[in-house]
């Protein structure tokens, strides 16, 4: 009896490995390995780009702590999916991308898809290696390993052709245990919770690392042991519910520039959190940052003195039990009459802004109409919708908008801001909390979870192809595409003005042409659904709005709601340093 083929061992060893879904695109020569992993009960997700693919593998991985894979070719396969890897790499995703390349013996001459994707992809990978036919169970887990261990980023595995379809000569049994948790020095825990002690207007940031490391239960027993308010970074949210009375999201401006002392757990000092540095912090603050990679701690205004490397859920009981019986006076404070007051200033004026009852709609009272609806078939403190939000106007104002009382249930577009990430998010997402005995863990109930994605009209563009990967796949995911004719603002209030505007593009006209911004009039966006064998919606008017989110919601195929709203023509521009200012700076 002849051994196995190398696609037998691969499929055997991310069985081992406990890999139950693969994202992917397939063609020679891995679609060999998809059918094997099928065979061994892996469930193969099968794209139709792979950009996509390879965002949805770094969600899964993000959602459920461990490596999300990618399958797929050599050549453009590789090349398409680098965008993956680079989100990956930038959010600390683990992902494990395996690649077919080129039979070994034709490197070089000019083969079918050939492309040297080690030396490509070594400089943005934690590792990238070339398995061999005796070494195929060894090299996927020690890339699935390094994935996984410490700060988490991309692996990549190439995989030849007569790797692939030859005979294996290793038949190892491979196991790559969880992660060890390190904890820190107890004299730095000690003289951080003194500085804490000591602080007049102290804050905690949580942040997405936070979320991925499933640290909410010893944050939660902080916070609601000393009193802390609390600030979540944008994939944050639901590790300190949206409700809970110290959660200060709808006073961020005021909680950063008053606090004198910020504990950040799982959070960058980057542009989303302005770099920790003066005007949208206090000159006189300190910061204390507990990140698992040494090279963030001290990074931009952190303190390297008040820095902890370690696992948040090791870290953050020291730091309680350091603390003793410590409690925050929140009755006398006035940092806490301050965030009081731009909380209710602040929350009054979102009320007003989403009552203004015009058509076409504005977003903040299209987001409150889906909101509203939503809530009377699913209210928030049942954890039973998934939020998925990408395109700038629609993520930065949904944001503040849709309540998340626990975690890991809200993805955007992260730390590149990456538009084209929301279908594959959705799909990793209904992966991970919606097969058979699910990966992804969270709050709340454990019944089936509503994915609900929030696009803005580019951003749906990118990966529009995946509604029929959703309706492949029996996924009901509900999808609105906020729709007002271009990239940040459209550019007519009618057809005729919008047509106009396209004559004199066509005709070269230097001025008085569609914007570099614009998109196309009305776009029919709800017929990717129908073309699918999913729902499509258009709707105008509030009335037609909730309607349609009811239906969608109730749907068990994919639904798209093309909402048409306003246009936003004649607003200036969005230029660099206004949307730094805007994106992820949202009171509320």
């Amino acid at each position: 009896m002849l051994p196995p083929t190398g696609a037998v061992l691969i499929a055997r060893t991310l069985h081992e490995l406990g890999v139950k879904v693969i994202f992917g695109l397939v063609g020679i020569p891995v679609v060999q390995i998809a059918e094997e992993a099928i065979a061994v009960g892996i469930r193969f997700i099968a794209f139709r780009n792979e950009q996509a693919a390879s965002y949805a593998a770094t969600a899964y991985g993000y959602i459920t702590g461990k490596p999300g894979v990618c399958l797929v070719v050599g050549g453009p396969g590789v090349l398409h999916a680098m965008a993956g890897i680079g989100s990956s790499s930038v959010n600390a995703f683990p992902m494990l991308i395996l690649a077919g390349s080129c039979e070994t013996r034709l490197v070089t001459k000019g083969a079918f898809q050939e492309l040297d994707a080690i030396a490509l992809l070594a400089p943005h990978t934690k590792i990238a290696v070339r398995a061999r036919s005796d070494t195929i169970p060894q090299s996927i887990a020690q890339a699935y390993r390094t994935a996984w261990y410490g700060r988490a980023g991309t692996a990549f595995v190439d995989l030849p052709a007569d790797i692939i379809q030859g005979h294996a000569t290793d038949f190892s049994t491979v196991t790559v245990p969880a992660p060890p948790r390190p904890g820190s020095d107890p004299d730095q825990i000690s003289h951080i919770a003194k500085v804490i002690q000591s602080a007049k207007a102290p804050l905690v940031i949580v942040g997405k690392g936070a979320a991925y490391a499933k640290a909410e239960d010893p944050i939660r027993q902080l916070i609601d042991r000393t009193s802390i308010p609390v600030l979540p970074t944008p994939m944050g949210k639901g590790i300190i519910p949206d409700s809970h009375p110290l959660n200060v999201s709808s006073a961020r401006s005021a909680a950063l520039k008053g606090a004198d002392v910020v504990l950040v757990l799982g959070a960058r000092l980057n542009w989303i959190l302005h770099f920790g540095e003066e005007p949208k912090w206090s000159p006189v603050v300190k910061i204390i940052q507990v990140d698992i990679s040494p090279e963030e701690v001290g990074k931009n205004n952190g303190d390297a003195n008040l820095g902890v490397v370690g696992d948040i859920n090791v870290v953050v009981p020291q730091l309680d039990a350091a603390l003793g019986k410590w409690e925050y006076d929140t009755s006398s404070s006035p940092f806490i009459r301050v965030l009081k007051g731009s909380k209710e200033k602040n929350e009054i004026k979102a009320a007003k802004t989403a009552q203004i009852d015009s058509i076409p709609m504005n977003y903040t009272r299209t987001f409150d109409i889906i909101k509203q609806t939503l809530h009377k078939l699913s209210p928030p403190e049942d954890g039973n919708m998934v939020y998925v939000s990408e395109g700038a106007n629609t993520m930065d104002i949904s944001r503040s908008i849709f309540p998340v009382e626990h975690p890991r249930l809200r993805l955007d577009a992260g730390t590149h801001a990456t538009m084209g990430v929301g279908l594959g998010y959705a799909i990793a997402a209904h992966a991970a909390y919606n097969l058979p005995a699910p990966e992804g863990q969270t709050g709340g109930s454990s019944s089936h979870k509503k994915i609900v994605c929030l696009e803005g009209d580019s951003a749906f563009g990118f990966s529009m192809p995946e509604v029929e990967t959703m309706s492949r796949y029996g996924m009901d995911i509900l999808i609105f595409v906020i729709n007002n004719g271009g990239v940040y603002h459209g550019d007519s209030v009618d057809s005729d003005a919008w047509l106009r505007l396209q004559e004199k593009s066509k005709e070269g006209a230097t001025t008085g042409g569609l914007r570099s911004t614009s998109l196309g009039w009305e776009v029919g966006y709800e017929m990717m659904a129908e073309m699918c064998g999913g729902k499509g919606f258009i709707v105008r008017t509030p009335a037609e709005l909730a309607t349609a989110t009811e239906e969608g919601f109730k749907a068990k195929v994919p639904v798209v709601i093309n909402v048409l709203i306003e246009a936003g023509e004649g607003k200036k521009l969005v230029q660099t340093p206004t949307l730094l200012s805007l994106l992820r700076t949202r009171d509320f």
